[in-house]
């Protein structure tokens, strides 16, 4: 487990790459599961450890998340999350350039159950939903680009499926980018920003990615 932060009320911890946020039918190990182990053996809990999912990260993408360690805890972030004040903001190594420097990108996606793809449009539907996010191109490197990604809403796959709809897919991305490149994904969860469920500060969770491509651009986030 690599925990960043703790409290009565919170768990941050990174979530390495390829665990599922919580059990589906692999039936691997998932980052929820390993959470309340962790909670349940550090502090001497017998018996089911409550622990509340209040956000997902797809199973190939790693970084930061964070877990509700009581019920009232997860109802005020799930709150957050709904009103916007939680704030998820990503780093992403790009096969090619994104269409600026910096820009925001709205679309409407819809997924498809079978496939477990997102389909991207420029105009509305009925089954589709809006999903945006802002963009900055922080550094390029050996043809690969370093871009800086908050999110505006929280659609399945939005970050992989925009940015490939504009030809700037994310390095490893087997469903939506270069088949040919097998590699973990190259997304990450670099910061939560979050009111604490009982003090109302403003709390900032971040950590830097540690591996390749990401250690090309050592200093740069």
């Amino acid at each position: 487990m690599n925990v960043i932060y703790e409290d009565n009320h919170l768990l941050v911890v990174i979530k390495p790459y390829g665990v599922p946020s919580q059990a589906d039918e692999s039936g691997d190990e998932d980052m929820l599961s390993r959470c309340k182990a962790y909670i349940g053996q550090t502090y001497n809990k017998p018996g089911n450890v409550y622990l509340g999912l209040v956000h997902r990260l797809d199973r190939p993408t790693s970084g930061v998340m964070v877990f509700a360690r009581t019920s009232k805890a997860a109802a005020r972030l799930s709150k957050q999350i709904q009103s916007g004040t939680f704030g998820k903001t990503y780093l992403a190594v790009l096969t090619s350039p994104p269409p600026q420097s910096e820009g925001t990108l709205w679309h409407y996606l819809t997924k498809d159950i079978q496939t477990h793809i997102a389909h991207v449009s420029d105009k509305p539907s009925p089954e589709a939903k809006k999903a945006g996010l802002e963009y900055t191109l922080l550094d390029n490197r050996d043809g690969l680009c370093l871009v800086r990604i908050k999110l505006l809403t929280g659609r399945f796959h939005q970050i992989r499926a925009q940015l490939a709809s504009v030809g700037a897919s994310v390095y490893g991305d087997m469903k939506y980018g270069a088949r040919d490149i097998k590699a973990p994904l190259a997304l990450f969860a670099s910061e939560v920003c979050l009111n604490h469920p009982t003090t109302n500060e403003r709390l900032c969770f971040s950590a830097t990615p540690d591996f390749h491509p990401f250690t090309l651009f050592s200093g740069k986030k």
